[in-house]
């Protein structure tokens, strides 16, 4: 029998039962029927990010940026690449955090990028700085939200 996984929709906020053996069979919102995962990260927001974190039951990795940040902005493609390579085990997420300061400070967001790993709704761990997909991929791995190679 299979375990019962609860995805909150990035679209609509609708939360979806899944079960886990059909999660690399592109599953849709019941809601809205739009794909649950798409190979990208989804965009957090001061409205929606108790929802998409909070009442989703599968590993959620956090960008925290800013458009103005250099580093950032070098990481974004790596972040895109480990969105395709590692969805749907896990969902990846940016928060841009000039434009939801709310989220920003509730999280203590003080220097970017910072990537933020939760399990449960709950903070795993953090690292700040802009990782090499190699180093950002190890650091996954020792968070255990990947398998090891």
């Amino acid at each position: 029998m299979s375990t019962t996984i609860e995805i909150a929709c990035p679209r609509c906020g609708a939360i979806n039962r899944v079960p886990e053996t059909r999660l690399a069979e592109k599953p849709a919102c019941g809601r809205c029927h739009q794909p649950l995962f798409d190979g990208h990260p989804v965009d957090l927001t001061d409205a929606n990010f108790d929802a998409l974190v909070g009442r989703t039951r599968i590993p959620v990795v956090i960008d925290c940026w800013a458009a103005w940040c250099g580093p950032c902005r070098m990481f974004a493609p790596v972040f895109e690449q480990a969105a395709r390579q590692f969805e749907p085990q896990l969902r990846f997420a940016k928060l841009d955090t000039e434009a939801n300061p709310a989220t920003a400070g509730r999280f203590n967001i003080r220097s970017i990028p910072t990537l933020i790993a939760y399990r449960d709704g709950h903070e795993i761990a953090r690292v700040s700085g802009a990782l090499p997909l190699p180093q950002f991929t190890a650091w996954l791995r020792q968070q255990g939200l990947i398998a090891s190679a």
